[in-house]
């Protein structure tokens, strides 16, 4: 039986990794911070779904390594499945403690600080925020989170890593929110070579269960149908806002079949990722 533990596994994707991997008869274990989730918020259900039993909804600070790195022994995988995709200086703004101009000019900087370098840190150092009001920021939480997560599944010997990266940013997004995914890439390709890394690449992700998500899907369609047909120029300019939309489930899919597939590694685009999705239904089905 095949171990695998999901960092972030009560999300919106990590939770139909969890279910993927326990359709394999996996043993998994999610970690996160609440614990099991909040299944309104990742199904069209508030109660939990039959495979939910079969996974081990673990408490821990990704944050901070020394509350799951005990987890992580014996692990045959490890997927690293949280980030952020807006920042929280909306906050600021609201509270009437920035002014709205301040706030978005903060928000679209050009850079932010993460944490102290996670490379360097003290055995069991806990992650913090280098910006003054203790900000999560992209580099904290899209990379070096994802950074601190390899090192210590390195530490442990776990044979294959997968990061939830993403096709490209979009116009309404600062560009630090793909730049700091493309780091962490780089980052854990770099340090630690002896683990097989997969970086999943989707872009926009949708579910019935999340009925928005569903028009925004379809519009994205069409811009990703354009863009085929002009020869993938709007790409450059629109990123993930023209890139196709993918099921969450076949994204989940595709992340347990690329972990138990020895030749997947690198980044993993979105024709690969459907590829991947097929490949694992189809040995569902045997």
């Amino acid at each position: 039986m095949k171990r695998i533990i999901v960092c972030g596994g009560n999300g919106f994707l990590g939770s139909r990794i969890c279910k993927s991997a326990v359709s394999r008869g996996w043993d998994v274990t999610s970690i996160s911070r609440s614990g099991e989730p909040t299944w309104s918020s990742v199904t069209s259900s508030p109660t939990p779904p039959p495979w939910a039993r079969k996974v081990s909804w673990e408490r821990a600070d990704l944050l901070a390594p020394a509350t799951y790195a005990p987890l992580l022994r014996g692990a045959d995988y490890v997927v690293h499945s949280m980030g952020i995709l807006l920042e929280a200086d909306y906050k600021g703004v609201i509270s009437g403690k920035e002014s709205p101009i301040s706030g978005l000019s903060r928000a679209f900087s050009a850079s932010k600080r993460g944490s102290q370098n996670p490379l360097t840190r003290r055995a069991g150092e806990a992650l913090k925020s280098q910006e003054k009001d203790g900000q999560l920021t992209y580099e904290l939480m899209n990379r070096d989170s994802a950074i601190a997560l390899a090192q210590e599944a390195n530490r442990e010997k776990v044979p294959a890593f997968a990061y939830i990266s993403a096709a490209g940013g979009a116009p309404v997004l600062p560009k630090r929110y793909i730049e700091t995914k493309r780091e962490a890439e780089r980052t854990i390709a770099s340090q630690f070579p002896d683990m097989r890394s997969a970086f999943i690449r989707p872009g926009f992700m949708f579910d019935s269960s999340r009925t928005l998500t569903v028009p925004i899907a379809a519009v994205t369609r069409v811009g990703a149908l354009i863009n085929d047909v002009t020869g993938g120029i709007l790409g450059g300019v629109f990123g993930s806002a023209v890139a196709k939309p993918l099921k969450a489930d076949l994204v989940a899919e595709a992340v347990v079949e690329a972990l138990s597939d020895e030749k997947t590694k690198g980044p993993v685009e979105i024709k690969q990722i459907e590829e991947l999705a097929e490949k694992g239904w189809r040995k569902g089905m045997l």
